[in-house]
């Protein structure tokens, strides 16, 4: 059994260096100038092998086999009635070119496999139809979203998922595959293509739980006091979201293709499960708008209040400045020591002075407390 991704910790006090800004769009270098179906990868090299994982399974039986060779997917493909193929890593160019052979899949999809970072969307091709999405997870502790392109390919009788990393969200769809009497393993690939569609969907709803408690995480210290490292961590959630967004907008159209469009390989019976994910595609982006607007206002609410507290130090100042100044004028006057000046040999002049000063204090914070300046 796979085990699920575990988010990466941040070192001790990592949280107080910069952050390095993240970027959205992969570099194509190695692109430039090759005709379209080269097979060039694109994303994050890895050392370790790509990982082939075969389940096979019909009504009375279902198999789980780790194969090293492509012919061994064509055996498994023959013995059962639907067979899904699970590739982790497509770092290996010559790997995902010999199960292209082997399935008779357009080197422009290769390609697209190879080249991570795409758009979600969907191509029919008659004997298969071709998806493309992101599988997304949260580090609540640094805030920052993950995304894996999930390339997935249904044809009659199979399914084939390419993973750029091990670990993923199906060990449900996995776990109702061995029980049997199940929904799974009386339908088609094409109902199996729909479990690994759902499973990524609902994980978006768990990852929309754990950004909803970080905003009202970042909530609660806005009101407690606008300091410079909740303003970070905004603006950070901010364009996070802005992926996010990225990164499920499409799955509206791809998902509502399917259910609108006539696909060969997707069967009627399948049709309203499709819908049904579109359903929860719907509500996962009107969420994310919620949590853009939402952001968007706090942010807007912490320049207010920094502009707030601006305003109330400089009118304290201004006051400050302005009860002295009538005080800075009597002590200048006092202090030209003129010879005949008037009280300059007063006994009780500078008391009379100190006096003056402390009525003219007083008299004008009452006048401000009068107009409630303060």
């Amino acid at each position: 059994m796979k085990r699920k991704r575990r988010p990466i910790q941040p070192k001790p006090g990592a949280h107080h260096r910069k952050k390095t800004v993240r970027k959205v769009l992969e570099s194509r270098v190695k692109t430039f100038g090759q005709p379209p179906g080269t097979l060039i990868h694109i994303g994050e090299q890895r050392g370790e092998s790509p990982v082939m994982t075969v389940m096979g399974y019909n009504d009375g039986q279902a198999v789980t086999q780790t194969v090293a060779d492509v012919h061994e997917c064509l055996l498994l493909k023959e013995r059962f009635r639907t067979v899904w193929i699970n590739v982790d890593g497509v770092h290996d160019a010559s790997l995902i070119e010999r199960i292209g052979a082997a399935f008779g899949i357009s080197p422009l999809i290769l390609e697209d496999i190879l080249h991570t970072g795409q758009r979600p969307k969907v191509e029919d091709f008659e004997k298969y139809l071709y998806l493309v999405l992101q599988m997304i997870d949260f580090n609540s502790e640094t805030g920052e979203i993950g995304r894996e392109q999930l390339s997935l390919l249904l044809g009659d009788n199979f399914v084939i998922t390419f993973q750029e990393n091990p670990g993923d969200m199906f060990d449900p769809v996995r776990q109702r595959i061995r029980t049997p009497g199940t929904r799974l393993r009386k339908y088609a690939a094409d109902f199996l293509a729909y479990s690994l569609l759902d499973a990524v969907v609902d994980n978006y709803f768990s990852i929309l739980e754990e950004i909803e408690n970080t905003i009202d995480r970042l909530d609660a210290d806005l009101m407690a006091d606008y300091s410079k490292t909740t303003f970070e961590s905004l603006y950070a959630l901010k364009r996070e979201l802005i992926i996010l967004r990225k990164s499920v907008w499409p799955l509206r159209e791809i998902i509502g293709s399917v259910t609108r469009n006539d696909f060969r390989v997707v069967g009627d019976e399948v049709g309203p499960y499709f819908r049904d994910v579109y359903d929860h595609v719907v509500l996962v982006i009107d969420t994310v708008e919620v949590f853009r607007d939402i952001v968007t206002g706090m942010h807007e609410t912490y320049l207010a209040g920094i502009n707030n507290r601006m305003n109330e130090i400089m009118k304290f100042l201004t006051m400050i400045a302005t009860i002295f100044m009538p005080m800075s004028f009597v002590a200048g006057v006092y202090g030209m020591n003129f010879k005949n000046m008037p009280e300059l040999r007063w006994t009780w002049g500078y008391f009379a002075a100190l006096g003056l000063m402390g009525s003219i204090f007083i008299g004008m914070l009452l006048y401000y407390r009068s107009r409630k300046w303060y």
